[in-house]
């Protein structure tokens, strides 16, 4: 399959990786040359300009988006339209607002062009070798692309979640569990420290990594990160907020659901830009080592995004 791919970030750059291995064809484009020219030397077909990666597909044009979530979104897609044609598919697969998504699936579908919000989870591994994708909009443009998900995802990790908006609803809650989770290992691996036994955390993360029922990818994550130093010494404890568990919240307020779970690793994130805490170490510890997420430094000013 040729597609066009917008954003070669941390994930975008790992994904195209993927496409062009498994042998699809992308046209690339990004704001850094650089960045550009790197996948160009991966295999990929560099662009000059978004209206460079449309002219360089076959109808009908699939284009992905990889770009963050909010104004850089609907720059793209504003650049991308008057080149784009009734029947061709725009793919936002970032972490956009799922009301957000809605919208935009019906600014473009008055243009005949069809939207689908999908949304990525996996981190930079899963990127680069197999991800997990949650899909919303036509079921038509899903069947389209639905081949290159199959590529792109780990068996079974892939799915149409419904109309415009689903991909990124189920994508937001999935990153509102996840605040939890997080939070939950970071408060046990607090207690642990202040138990006043000899405990190498590594050595724990490593046990209850295999067969308990706490087993998975966190707590792998967590014994790679606990490896570097017993005690995190190696990162600060602010926590960035960035965005997904926020709407998690809202959405559920809207909607009278009771998260008091997700809410409550929201506010511990945002206690954590002013009060050290050793659990909120670890939690910024796994969101670095899952998604390359920038972490403070002890002694640093204010927390990074």
């Amino acid at each position: 399959m040729k597609i066009g791919f917008i954003g070669l970030g941390k994930m975008g750059f790992n994904m195209v990786e993927h496409l062009l291995e498994l042998g699809h064809e992308v046209t690339a484009f990004d704001l850094s040359a650089e960045a550009v020219a790197a996948i160009a030397e991966k295999g990929a077909t560099a662009a000059s300009s978004l209206q460079h990666v449309v002219g360089d597909l076959p109808k009908p044009r699939v284009v992905w988006m990889m770009v963050p979530a909010g104004k850089a979104v609907d720059a793209v897609l504003d650049g991308l339209l008057p080149f784009l044609d009734k029947g061709d598919i725009v793919i936002d697969g970032g972490n956009s607002r799922y009301t957000d998504s809605v919208a935009r699936a019906e600014k473009l579908r008055q243009q005949g062009v069809r939207m689908l919000d999908i949304g990525t989870s996996g981190g930079l591994d899963g990127a680069r070798h197999g991800a997990c994708m949650m899909a919303g909009g036509e079921r038509e443009a899903y069947d389209v692309v639905e081949p290159m998900l199959r590529d792109l995802c780990v068996e079974n990790g892939y799915g149409y979640m419904g109309a415009s908006g689903a991909g990124h609803f189920v994508k937001m809650v999935h990153n509102g569990i996840e605040y939890g989770m997080m939070q939950a290992i970071g408060e046990g691996f607090d207690l642990l420290r202040a138990s006043g036994f000899d405990l190498d955390n590594q050595n724990v993360a490593r046990v209850w990594s295999n067969g308990s029922v706490i087993r998975g990818w966190l707590m792998d994550l967590a014994g790679k990160a606990f490896a570097q130093d017993n005690d995190l010494g190696w990162l600060g404890s602010k926590v960035a907020d960035s965005g997904e568990g926020r709407w998690t919240v809202e959405a559920a307020i809207d909607l009278g659901v009771a998260v008091p779970i997700i809410s409550g690793s929201l506010f511990r994130r945002f206690r954590s830009q002013s009060e050290e805490n050793f659990s909120d170490k670890v939690v910024a510890a796994l969101r670095h080592e899952f998604g390359g997420h920038a972490y403070e430094k002890p002694g640093d000013g204010e927390g990074k995004a």
